[in-house]
């Protein structure tokens, strides 16, 4: 049987020290070991390393390490949400390892699993692989990865019997499962403890023997991070040509099909697929059939993932783990993916997740997504807010994907990209016209001979 503690402080006692490296489990502020945090802040340790998707956000989760500057370094995927950490990162007082979150979830999957290196597409050609091992398989360059072991995993689960065997509550599986893999030491933060015996084997998520200590946690304030109700929205500057651009998209759509959509506006997309196709819905921490509305009273924390404002899902649904729901993307079994952009190029590279010295975010799944989904869509304005076109013959800002971009939908047009033969217009959206695309486009580009205006 395992060690079981209900003080959170007794529960890291004599597994926690300076300079060490945890991996803390969640996305976003889903599925957070809330009671482990604020132990490890009043424990005063300093000098940490802490491994996890996000940084929390300004006054809670991994935020209130970094209020006590006990933080010294992070490896994240998407920090975007927490202001502090920003300002910390850009004054030199944080050092950031920013690495994909699929490559993320792997690394410590694979680290819990004695693999200590791995071969990947995602990151090829983008900053965050420079001074990588690139090898070639099949034709095509993939990057070396070196894997993530932790001294210390602080993880949070629904349910644990005393033998330690967890199971996880809907999206709050997350990187909890990788991070415990991940651990020398694990540390498992729990709402509800059951006797051995009392978990039906075939649904446990995790086996007792990731987990050395069980934390049964006090309270938990599973604060949603955006709510979206059907008919309503919270998409900042959402305009009548955002409903086009999203109805336009949605007509790329076909009956079966698998889909990713990025976080802000293509969110809109699923409000306007047509009645008659079924496609399923992909969330990148671990939800495969979810559907686009939270219902009035239904919402639930446990499902709520940053950003993605989806809270119901479909019969049929599956929950899986982040390391699994990448292993989807990576292997080609997502068909399309909506992603918003800060610059794309006439041969589709994208540019979409920091500006140098100014905002720092990161790729978040956004590398994953272009290096292995079948059809990347962008979804964006034609120009950003001093007048420059977004649209350009070389991004100026560091690069999500080289060439992945198959078609952009912006506020004035629909343009396709076509591997090796450039951007060709296909269509001009409402109120525009070519003299009005030409100008405000950066690169040179192609026109249909059925040029279409809505």
């Amino acid at each position: 049987m395992k060690p079981i503690f209900s003080d959170a402080r007794e529960a890291l006692k004599g597994v926690v020290r300076d300079n060490q490296t945890i991996a803390a489990g969640g996305f976003g502020l889903c599925g957070i070991p809330e009671n482990l945090i604020l132990a490890l802040r009043d424990s005063g340790v300093k000098g940490l390393t802490v491994v996890s998707n996000n940084a929390g956000v300004d006054n809670f989760g991994l935020g209130l390490l970094l209020q006590t500057r006990q933080i010294r370094k992070m490896i994240s995927s998407y920090v975007g949400e927490n202001a502090l950490f920003e300002k910390q990162f850009l004054s030199g007082e944080l050092e950031l390892e920013l690495t994909p979150q699929g490559t993320l979830a792997e690394k410590l999957r694979a680290g819990g699993a004695g693999i200590p290196a791995f071969f990947t597409r995602t990151g090829y050609g983008t900053v965050l692989a420079e001074g990588k091992t690139i090898q070639s398989f099949g034709g095509r360059e993939y990057v070396l990865e070196e894997s993530i072991v932790a001294d210390l995993a602080i993880i949070k689960a629904w349910k644990a019997d005393r033998a330690g065997n967890l199971v996880f509550r809907y999206t709050a599986r997350n990187f909890n499962p990788a991070c415990a893999r991940a651990g020398r030491v694990c540390v498992a933060e729990v709402e509800e403890l059951v006797e051995v015996g009392e978990l039906d084997p075939h649904q446990i998520h995790l086996p007792g023997n990731y987990v050395d200590r069980i934390l049964i946690g006090a309270r938990y304030e599973k604060p949603i991070e955006q709510r979206t109700l059907a008919g309503k929205t919270t998409i900042k500057g959402f305009t009548p040509i955002r409903e086009w651009q999203a109805r336009r998209i949605s007509q790329e759509f076909s009956d079966g099909m698998y889909a990713n959509l990025g976080i802000g506006m293509p969110t809109l997309v699923a409000n306007y697929i047509p009645e008659q196709i079924n496609i399923t819905l992909h969330a990148e921490n671990g939800l495969l059939g979810v559907g686009p509305f939270p219902v009035e009273g239904q919402e639930d924390p446990d499902l709520i993932n940053a950003g993605k404002q989806t809270v119901t899902w479909l019969p049929g649904a599956a929950f899986f783990d982040s390391a699994e729901s990448f292993a989807m993307v990576r292997g080609g079994h997502i068909d399309l993916s909506v992603l918003g952009a800060m610059q794309v190029t006439a041969t589709g590279d994208l540019a979409n997740w920091m500006i140098p010295g100014a905002m720092v975010k990161g790729p978040g799944g956004a590398m994953d997504l272009v290096s292995g989904v079948k059809k990347i869509i962008v979804m964006m304005d034609h120009c950003a807010k001093d007048g420059s076109s977004k649209l350009m013959t070389t991004c100026t800002l560091p690069l999500t994907g080289k060439q992945v971009v198959d078609m952009v939908v912006t506020d004035l047009a629909v343009f396709s990209i076509e591997r090796g033969r450039g951007m060709t217009l296909l269509e001009l959206a409402p109120g525009a016209t070519l003299e009005m695309v030409r100008e405000k486009t950066g690169c040179p580009f192609a026109v249909t001979n059925n040029l279409k205006q809505w």
